[in-house]
């Protein structure tokens, strides 16, 4: 079934509205230009036509409805009317992962977003493949701004340069605890096993989660990791699980215990 094309005036408040992340400032009123991809986006996969509307976010100034008002091959000009949804702070759940192939890659930082994680950190151990050669910051940021505006929440997360794990636990904060998907952890007690069960009064904020490459963590990691003051151990059960699987799994456990689908 063809999607129906925007419109100001009969579109349901039911119906999807197309999004678009934009660096501007938002306001009323306010006139903006999107150039290149995003012009391209609308008029050539979209097939906006003038006077259509959009939904603008910038992680910002919350959401609003733009009206298009000219648009050529190069070039979208749009004027900024009221505001959809005042910004929301988002959660503060960070996610450390040793990087795999690009195209899992992309994956990973698509869910995660959809998932609501606030900071990526690519983790190079010593069994990443690889190292940080295969991240490409661009492109990760490219993949979460896509997801936040398919999944419709208001903040895309920042992507930071990738980091050893020992430089990463060296300066880990003291006030965050950082959850250790351990497949060697003890899988009882339900969601997640005992040890995250017991933890409940020291997650009270900002939480983070660490998922290992495809080998896994080596000897003297896990001793590194088990050996640190915030790290609590989670089982994701009883199957080995690829990184990006695990990623899935370690997320949804953390936001239905301590997050946002309480």
């Amino acid at each position: 079934m063809p999607r129906q094309r925007p419109n100001v005036q009969s579109q349901s408040v039911y119906e999807p509205r197309q999004r678009l992340y934009v660096t501007a400032t938002l306001a009323a009123e306010a006139k903006i230009s999107l150039t290149g991809n995003q012009a391209h986006y609308l008029r050539n996969v979209l097939r906006c036509q003038t006077g259509d509307a959009v939904l603008l976010f910038n992680g910002a100034d919350g959401e609003w409805q733009a009206q298009i008002e000219a648009l050529g091959k190069k070039q979208a000009e749009l004027v900024i009317g009221t505001q959809h949804r005042p910004q929301s702070a988002g959660g503060d759940l960070w996610l450390l992962v040793a990087p795999v192939k690009r195209d899992r890659l992309d994956y990973l930082a698509q869910k995660a977003t959809e998932m609501g994680v606030s900071r990526l950190v690519p983790v190079i151990t010593r069994r990443t493949q690889g190292g940080g050669g295969m991240v490409k910051i661009d492109r990760l940021r490219a993949n979460a701004i896509e997801a936040a505006e398919q999944c419709g929440i208001l903040n895309v997360p920042e992507i930071a340069a990738p980091q050893r794990l020992e430089d990463i636990l060296q300066d880990w904060p003291a006030d965050r605890p950082l959850v250790f998907c351990d497949e060697t952890a003890p899988s009882g007690a339900g969601l997640g096993g005992q040890e995250l069960a017991d933890s409940d009064s020291k997650i009270q904020g900002g939480l983070a989660v660490l998922v290992g490459p495809e080998g896994g963590f080596d000897a003297s990691e896990h001793a590194m990791l088990n050996a640190h003051a915030q790290m609590l151990r989670l089982s994701l059960g009883p199957r080995i699980l690829r990184t990006d699987t695990a990623v899935v799994a370690a997320l949804a456990v953390l936001q239905a215990r301590f997050g946002d689908w309480r």
